[in-house]
C-alpha cells in the first residue's frame, strides 16, 4: 500500500505545470494566427504566436513580403520580467526586457551606441484592445526618452478559424 501511495504522489508532482501562473499568462493575449495591418488598413504580414515548452514561453513566427523573423518570449521569475529574443532574415537582433501592466506589454532593449545620437534604445509595446485586436508599436527612443523614429505600428486581427467537417472539407467560420 505504501508503494502505491509513493508512486501516485510522484506522478502528481511530475504532472504539475511549473509555468501555470498569472505572471506566465500575461502575454497570452498575443497567442493566435494573425493578419497584421498598418494604420491605413493595408495588410503588411502574418504572425503566428504559439506556446512553446509546455506553456513556459511563446514563439513568434513573422512573415511579410520582405522579411521573416522569429522571437522567443518568456517570463523570468528570477527578476519578475518578460524577455524577448528576436532574430530575422535581414540581420536584426533584438534583446528586450520589460513588464505587463494595464493591458499592455512593454519591452525595452538595453541602450545602443548611436551615430547621430549618443545612444538610443528600442521599445516595443503590445496593447490588448477591447475588440480582440492587438496593436504593436515599435519605437526608437533617445537618451531623454524622446521619440526618434517609429519603426513599426501594426494592428493584429485574428485570422478566421478553419473548421474541418466530418468529410474533411474546410469551412470558414467567423471566429
Amino acid at each position: 500500500m505504501a508503494i502505491c501511495l509513493t508512486i501516485h504522489s510522484n506522478a502528481q508532482q511530475t504532472n504539475t505545470c511549473v509555468c501555470c501562473t498569472d505572471k506566465h499568462e500575461q502575454f497570452n493575449f498575443w497567442l493566435g494566427h494573425w493578419d497584421v495591418y498598418d494604420t491605413t488598413g493595408k495588410k503588411v504580414g502574418e504572425n503566428l504566436i504559439e506556446f512553446i515548452e509546455g506553456g513556459c514561453g511563446l514563439r513568434e513566427n513573422w512573415t511579410s513580403n520582405t522579411q521573416t523573423g522569429t522571437s522567443n518570449n518568456y517570463y523570468d521569475p528570477a527578476d519578475s520580467s518578460w524577455n524577448q529574443l528576436w532574430i530575422d532574415n535581414v540581420g536584426t537582433i533584438l534583446k528586450l526586457k520589460g513588464n505587463y501592466s494595464n493591458n499592455r506589454m512593454t519591452l525595452t532593449s538595453d541602450p545602443v551606441k548611436g551615430i547621430k545620437v549618443p545612444f538610443y534604445y528600442n521599445q516595443i509595446t503590445w496593447d490588448k484592445n477591447k475588440d480582440g485586436t492587438v496593436t504593436q508599436t515599435w519605437d526608437v527612443r533617445g537618451s531623454m526618452d524622446q521619440l526618434l523614429q517609429r519603426a513599426f505600428k501594426g494592428i493584429y486581427k485574428l485570422k478566421p478559424k478553419t473548421i474541418m467537417s466530418e468529410k474533411g472539407s474546410a469551412n470558414k467560420s467567423t471566429k
